[in-house]
């Protein structure tokens, strides 16, 4: 036996740590194409593999293309079992000869070659927006590896970087417009959202010139990111105590948008680990928000507290954030 035989097979058999079936396809189609294959065939290799690309075509063939060559055209008709669809059925080509068979296929390939010079799947070119693997990374672990959409894990469905605010619509590539989709749910849902994106993209633009945080906070901008920014409080409770707004002017942090709670979580880990980089005393944080008159906010632009807290700065710390009840704080 070759000793390239035996490397291999040690490779595969003790040495590869697979999370997907990535390295054992790509090994499998290389040894089928004796030794080499280029990018693309080995990326179809892999697509074979995709069960979540298989049920979006399978999703199109029935609310798209079966529809119209059934319900239009009569051409076709649906193979049933109950209620579900499982197939379609050329209606008449037990009438066709094979010659009649091979001349049609002709005619539909030439009908390909044409749609396909127009490039009809740009719209799915991944390619055309690249997102570099850091920040690729950082999407995935924040979203704990999970589809934000259905919560399917990355173990059963390939998962996508999707733009919230979609590219086509002006969205950016900043990591707070940024979402973890399975492959499915990012394909169903497209670029065109049943919301109207316009509206949202000139709303994040909104400000209000009464506000004292939409007129003084960005001067006092500590840290920002494109949809929200991080400043000093002006009466701290601890030394550090910062506060994270969106730029838009909200009031309720109910109302943010999931962009902003990207934005704002981003920025508020950002100032958590220089605070603790700054000062080694600091053992935990307070997070809050007031959200309305009667839970204390006198400042109607939504602001998070991000709060420091040191072993001994009071004298009974239990219950934390309860002391907005005083009698409630200890229990």
């Amino acid at each position: 036996m070759s000793q390239t035989y035996e490397a291999l097979k040690h490779f595969i058999t003790s040495t590869m740590q697979t999370s997907h079936i990535y390295q054992p396809a790509m090994l499998a189609k290389l040894l089928q194409s004796s030794g080499e294959a280029s990018l693309e065939v080995i990326a179809r290799h892999l697509l074979a593999y995709d069960d979540s690309q298989v049920e979006y075509y399978e999703e199109r063939v029935k609310a798209m293309v079966g529809e119209v060559l059934t319900k239009n055209h009569g051409i076709t008709e649906k193979i049933k079992e109950g209620r579900s669809i499982t197939g379609y059925r050329l209606v008449g080509f037990n009438e066709l000869s094979q010659g009649e068979v091979d001349e049609l296929i002709d005619l539909c390939a030439s009908k390909l070659d044409q749609e396909l010079a127009r490039n009809r799947f740009k719209h799915r070119n991944f390619r055309r927006s690249p997102i570099s693997g850091s920040t690729r990374f950082n999407v995935l672990k924040r979203a704990k590896h999970r589809c934000e959409l259905c919560g399917v894990s990355a173990d059963d469905r390939a998962l996508d970087v999707d733009h919230i605010l979609p590219k086509s619509k002006g969205g950016s590539d900043d990591e707070s417009n940024l979402q973890a989709l399975c492959s499915l749910c990012n394909q169903n849902k497209g670029n065109r959202d049943s919301e109207d994106f316009r509206d949202i993209k000139n709303a994040y633009a909104e400000r209000d010139s009464s506000c004292v945080f939409c007129n003084e906070a960005p001067a006092r901008a500590i840290a920002e990111n494109e949809l929200a920014l991080a400043f000093l409080d002006s009466y701290p409770v601890t030394d550090g105590h910062t506060l994270i707004i969106p730029k838009r002017h909200v009031a309720d942090y109910f109302d943010l948008y999931q962009p902003e709670l990207n934005a704002i979580q981003q920025l508020m880990r950002l100032r958590k680990e220089e605070l603790q980089r700054a000062d080694k005393a600091i053992t935990g944080f307070n997070v809050g928000v007031n959200a309305g008159q009667s839970a204390g906010q006198t400042v109607f632009h939504c602001h998070i507290h991000l709060i420091p807290r040191r072993d001994g700065d009071v004298e009974e710390p239990r219950g934390g954030v309860r002391g907005v009840i005083p009698s409630m704080q200890i229990y």
